[in-house]
C-alpha cells in the first residue's frame, strides 16, 4: 500500500505546473492527495510576500520557470499578465474535488497555453471539460472551506506552492523531488547529526527586542 501524501497547490504558481509535469516518480511511491488553497491568504496568514511583489525576485522566478520548461521539454508560456486572482478557480477546483486530470487541465490551459482564469473563465472552465457558463463559486460554504484548507496548510507548516505533506515533514517546490524520494528510502533523514544541527542553528533576528 502507497504511503500517503498531500499535495498543496494554487494555480496562480508556476512552479506548481512544473511540479505536476514531474510528479510522475512520486506517484509510483505516494498516493498523492491534491488540496487547493489560496496561496495569496497563505502569504497574509505568514505576513510574507509573494516573488511577483519583488521585482527582482519576480524577474528571476519567471525566467527561470522558462529554462526549466525548455529543461523538461514541456510547452510553457506565461499569461500576458501575473498575478491574476486566483481565488475563483481554487474554490471551484475544491467544489469539483478536482482530480489531477482536472487539475493537469487547469494548469495547462494556465501555464501551458497562456490562458486567464480570470479573465477568461468561459475557456478556462471549458479546458477543465465544464460547461463554459459554470458560474464562479458564490456559495459562502465552499468560499469558507478554500479558507479554511489554507489555514490547516499553514498549520501543518506549509508556506508555498508546491508543496508535499509526508506525516508531519514538508517538502517545498519543483526542485524538492529528489530530496523526497530520499527521505521515503531513509525516513530517518532527519535525525542524521547535520540535520539536526541545522534545525539547531541560532536566528539573532527572534532575539531582537521588540
Amino acid at each position: 500500500m502507497k504511503q500517503r501524501a498531500y499535495f498543496y497547490y494554487d494555480i496562480i504558481s508556476p512552479y506548481a505546473y512544473l511540479f505536476l509535469k514531474m510528479r510522475g516518480v512520486l506517484e509510483k511511491r505516494l498516493d498523492l492527495i491534491p488540496v487547493p488553497i489560496f496561496f495569496p491568504g497563505l502569504l497574509r496568514l505568514q505576513d510574507n510576500r509573494g516573488p511577483a511583489e519583488v521585482p527582482e525576485k519576480r524577474a528571476h522566478t519567471y525566467t527561470f520557470c522558462v529554462w526549466k520548461a525548455k529543461q523538461l521539454n514541456i510547452p510553457f508560456r506565461f499569461p500576458k499578465r501575473h498575478p491574476f486572482a486566483s481565488a475563483a478557480a481554487q474554490r471551484l477546483l475544491l467544489e469539483k474535488n478536482a482530480d489531477f486530470n482536472m487539475i493537469d487541465r487547469a494548469f495547462d490551459f494556465v501555464w501551458g497555453q497562456g490562458g486567464d482564469p480570470e479573465l477568461d473563465w468561459d475557456k478556462f472552465c471549458k479546458a477543465i471539460h465544464l460547461p463554459e457558463d459554470t458560474p464562479k463559486p458564490q456559495d459562502e460554504i465552499i468560499k469558507q472551506a478554500l479558507i479554511k484548507a489554507t489555514e490547516d496548510a499553514a498549520n501543518h507548516g506549509i508556506f508555498g506552492v508546491p508543496s508535499i505533506r509526508i506525516n508531519r515533514q514538508v517538502f517545498w517546490g519543483c526542485d524538492s523531488i529528489d530530496w523526497i524520494l530520499e527521505f521515503l528510502d531513509k525516513p530517518d533523514l532527519f535525525s542524521e547529526p547535520a540535520y539536526r544541527d541545522a534545525l539547531m542553528t541560532i536566528n539573532p533576528l527572534l532575539n531582537k527586542a521588540r
